[in-house]
């Protein structure tokens, strides 16, 4: 490969990372300053606002999950660029609705925009997939995990710091943040996909019904996937009740969180976007799988019986480190499939991960209400991480029948059952 096409895939993985950095970037924000602005502008007490932000979070996921599968398609038929470009024009316009949000529902108008707007993510796994081979394909991943769970944290401390100045602040800078992406995306992001590899768009197969149906043609992902399923589950109990879990444990205010945030996201892109470019060449897709998964689960239990407010960054590592599982995961499914059908598959991913993130969230917040609140007669607020823990455990089992009966990694595409 010339030098000019490597110029432009880094430029493109930059610019990629960027995207996902900025889409999940919303969502960290809106979790430590979204019981101050509901608060403020529906005249709630904090119970209320918190149902209210359940409602919300179910907007935007059920949102994503019903476009997700659209936008993978209609980017397989029309290219990655123009389909990524929309979607982050999409975000700033939302980002600016909660901004400037005067009731309630303006809110859950914006989070319907993100929403769909957040379905980019399958247009953007697709164009990496694109621009990956099989030695590269993992580590490239690594950086959509490394995006992903840097901005969700990012967004979390920036949202904690600059919400204690004015709950308006970090929407402001979020808008500002995907504009201006897409106008630098809009000079230098190149088009992926080739067009002999694009493919007449059917309604048929982007609905998220179909998008989830057409798993099942692919016998020899059905485990992996399922492991993919219950990792972004698991995963909720950190992402969407840690700010409770710790206020709730060690009465950590606003700007400790914020603290912890930043940490994790450090740890996150020393690992996603370093550590795992040289676990995955030495010990192989397989055993990346295995041991993230592995560490995922001692982390969320060294979590779970925190007794002491440092425990938390200590313990924190450990869950990080099984972030190495992603891209493995990821890369060992994309590789079975060919060029025309990544997009389409990357959309059925992204309809997992958001109904996930319906699921996900309602589920630990119930699991948490229910072992802390005032009459519970069992008081244990890292209930939901032991529940994360034993869903990790059944990921393991999953992983490794799979890849003990296909040994999928590093062999070449094959096509799909019909």
């Amino acid at each position: 490969m010339s030098a000019k096409p490597k110029k432009k895939h880094t430029a493109a993985l930059g610019f990629i990372f960027v995207t996902l950095f900025i889409d999940v970037l919303g969502l960290g924000i809106i979790i430590p300053v979204m019981p101050s602005l509901l608060e403020k502008l529906g005249n709630m007490d904090v119970s209320t606002a918190a149902q209210y932000n359940g409602y919300l979070t179910f907007t935007y996921a059920s949102m994503q999950f019903l476009f997700s599968s659209l936008l993978g398609n209609l980017s397989d038929r029309y290219g990655r660029r123009p389909v990524l470009l929309g979607s982050l024009i999409g975000f700033g316009i939302d980002y600016i609705f909660m901004a400037f949000a005067p009731t309630v529902a303006w809110l859950f108008i914006g989070r319907a925009i993100a929403g769909f707007a957040g379905a980019s993510n399958t247009t953007a796994t697709a164009y990496i997939a694109d621009i990956s081979t099989g030695k590269n394909r993992a580590a490239n991943f690594g950086l959509v995990g490394a995006a992903s769970g840097l901005g969700f944290i990012i967004g979390i401390g920036t949202g904690s710091f600059l919400g204690a100045l004015n709950v308006r602040f970090p929407f402001m800078l979020a808008a500002a943040l995907a504009l201006i992406n897409a106008t630098y995306g809009y000079f230098v992001l190149p088009e992926s996909l080739n067009i002999k590899n694009r493919r007449r768009f059917e309604w048929k197969k982007a609905n998220p019904v179909s998008s989830l149906r057409n798993l099942s043609r692919y016998k020899s992902l059905t485990g992996l996937i399922g492991a993919f399923s219950l990792v972004y589950i698991a995963q909720k109990a950190v992402e969407y009740v840690l700010s409770f879990y710790v206020t709730e444990k060690f009465d950590w205010q606003l700007k400790s969180i914020g603290f912890l945030g930043f940490f994790i996201g450090i740890v996150l892109v020393a690992i996603q976007g370093g550590l795992i470019r040289f676990t995955i060449p030495k010990f192989g897709q397989e055993k990346n799988i295995v041991a993230g998964l592995l560490f995922y689960t001692i982390g969320l239990t060294l979590i779970a019986f925190a007794n002491q407010g440092w425990m938390m960054y200590v313990f924190m590592v450990p869950y990080c480190l099984g972030g190495i599982s992603g891209p493995s995961l990821q890369g060992m499914i994309t590789s079975t499939v060919s060029p025309k059908e990544q997009g389409e598959l990357q959309g059925s991913l992204t309809s997992i991960s958001s109904l996930a993130v319906i699921i996900g969230p309602l589920l630990m917040s119930s699991v948490f209400h229910l072992f802390t609140h005032r009459n519970t007669s069992t008081y244990f607020p890292g209930a939901p991480y032991i529940l994360g823990a034993v869903l990790m455990l059944i990921a393991v089992f999953l992983a490794i029948r799979s890849i003990k009966k296909n040994r999928v990694a590093d062999s070449k595409p094959v096509e799909a059952e019909l």
